[in-house]
């Protein structure tokens, strides 16, 4: 039987290839290289001024290619990106057959975050151009990402007490039996060894302790100082970092991102500040879930004139029975009363009072009663408070009103929500595997590589719904237009610097991109 035969690894091949030649014309990573090349990178913050003195730098745009490209195929390790780029055909081909080592890729992308979302913003600007963005209704939620810190490296004041509590017991322990040895030595000194351990422990509790307090944070983190301990669901709770995104609803293209390490409470109303500057809508509908539902936050949208359907948190507590609910009481803005179910008044005298919150936040609110309530009949269903039945208006009351009023008009549209906003996390966390925060050591380092994320998965969207050769000629054009710019500056600099000199020299130069060279005047 025959088999097909491979070529012998020692035979001479006659006729060579280039390194180019072995990449598809259609190959995604020729547009990753051309989309790099059309960023005025110096304009995001990348560095490109360089010292003469020394070993010269890989260029931004270099290791910015090897980040994308990474990040596209599911590989975030700066030691897996070192070896792919000795042994990947694709990546040799972009590289330029450059091969950077694991701490080079790691700096590059733990120095420039803020560059790093300005790229991002730059896939959304392309996504904008050919009509991808709709830009009238957008849907925003949070992901838990995993931070590089266990449970047992995070710590609160509970925590922290109940260590110390236990060491407290052991020291005790080890001291009754340290005076029942009094005539071992040997075990004498066993027991103060573990004195001096726990000693030492208890010390560094305090420490953290004191750390605590002068953070004025209700937790600590000891390996990335930064995350914190977030609820996932339910009761399951990990150390991990909150990236809140808004989506937009016609193709599921995230539109922002931000990283943070706080819940959904005061998040809304700068997502869709930024939200709308990005898109530049005047008429812009945005979709919530009930942990965003704060007053102050509906104020902050609807006055930048944004319709906002926001799912309803359910009452803290409730009416004996449902039908007295707070929300069956209808309220007269014009004579600033309610109506109750039974046609009573419930009037207000016109104090406000200060309600404190968790971490110290306040809110005022006025009470509204009726003597009504005492002769009522159906009391008992209303409430089970003796001096009747008490309405509190929460200074916001108007947003939330008009957001309940939003979402009884669009109940459909709100039913979008999770398709929209979902999207990009099922993708990312459950088919790239990026469920957890790759870098340590604070926020900003998080940003970037959730920036990563966000914009392979910007640019897998794009790639997948355009057409090649579109997104092709549309980057070159970027290119040419850039060479031209830099050309025609460079030319008129020399100029001016060789205006006397009967000698000119031609050299060629590395103008913008390593991959693009240019013949200019010197």
């Amino acid at each position: 039987m025959k088999f097909i035969q491979g070529i012998p690894r020692q035979q001479a091949v006659l006729f060579t290839t280039c390194l180019d030649d072995a990449i598809e014309a259609e190959n995604e990573v020729r547009l990753i290289d051309v989309f790099v090349d059309s960023l005025k990178l110096a304009d995001y913050g990348f560095t490109l001024d360089q010292v003469e003195n020394g070993r010269p730098a890989y260029h931004p745009a270099t290791l910015l290619k090897l980040f994308i490209y990474g990040y596209l195929n599911r590989m975030r390790s700066s030691r897996q990106l070192e070896k792919e780029c000795k042994r990947n055909i694709e990546v040799m081909w972009l590289m330029n057959s450059l091969q950077p080592d694991h701490n080079t890729i790691a700096n590059f992308r733990k120095d420039n975050p803020k560059a790093i979302k300005k790229v991002f913003r730059a896939t959304v600007e392309v996504a904008k151009h050919f009509g991808l963005i709709g830009g009238s209704l957008l849907a925003g939620d949070s992901t838990r990402l995993r931070a590089q810190n266990s449970k047992k490296n995070n710590y609160n004041e509970k925590k922290i007490q109940r260590h110390l509590a236990y060491i407290e017991r052991k020291l005790e322990e080890y001291t009754q039996a340290l005076s029942e040895a009094d005539g071992d030595k040997d075990k004498r000194v066993e027991v103060e060894e573990k004195i001096a351990q726990q000693q030492q422990r208890k010390a560094g509790y305090e420490q953290l302790r004191s750390q605590l307090k002068e953070s004025g944070q209700e937790q600590i983190s000891t390996s990335d100082p930064e995350s914190r301990m977030i609820m996932i669901r339910g009761n399951i709770s990990e150390v991990a970092y909150n990236v809140q995104t808004t989506v937009d609803a016609q193709h599921c293209l995230p539109i922002d991102y931000q990283v943070t390490n706080q819940n959904d409470a005061k998040a809304m109303g700068a997502m869709v500040r930024r939200a709308k500057s990005i898109v530049r809508s005047q008429d812009l509908t945005v979709l919530f879930d009930k942990g965003y539902y704060t007053g102050s936050e509906l104020e902050v949208a609807q006055e930048l004139g944004v319709t906002t359907l926001v799912a309803i948190s359910a009452p803290a507590s409730g009416a004996p029975e449902s039908a007295y609910n707070a929300d069956q009481f209808v309220y007269d803005a014009a004579n600033d009363h309610y109506v109750c179910p039974q046609g009573a008044f419930l009037t207000s005298p016109g104090n406000y009072y200060t309600k404190k919150h968790k971490a110290g936040k306040e809110t005022l609110f006025k009470q509204y009663r009726t003597s009504a309530c005492m002769s009522c009949p159906v009391k008992s269903s209303c409430t089970s408070a003796t001096r009747g039945r008490t309405i509190e208006r929460n200074q916001h009351a108007e947003y939330y009103e008009q957001n309940r009023k939003n979402l009884q008009e669009n109940k459909e549209l709100y039913k979008r929500r999770q398709a929209i906003v979902e999207h990009p996390f099922g993708t990312m966390k459950r088919q790239w595997g990026f469920d957890y925060i790759l870098t340590k050591k604070g926020m900003q380092r998080a940003s970037a590589d959730v920036g990563g994320m966000f914009i392979a998965y910007n640019l897998r969207r794009i790639i997948n719904i355009m057409d090649f050769d579109t997104l092709m000629a549309y980057f070159k054009t970027y290119v040419d237009k850039m060479a031209q710019s830099w050309s025609l500056r460079l030319l008129l600099r020399l100029l001016s610097l060789t205006e006397g000199h009967e000698r000119v020299w031609i050299r060629r130069t590395t103008i913008f991109s390593p991959n693009t060279h240019f013949y200019v005047l010197m």
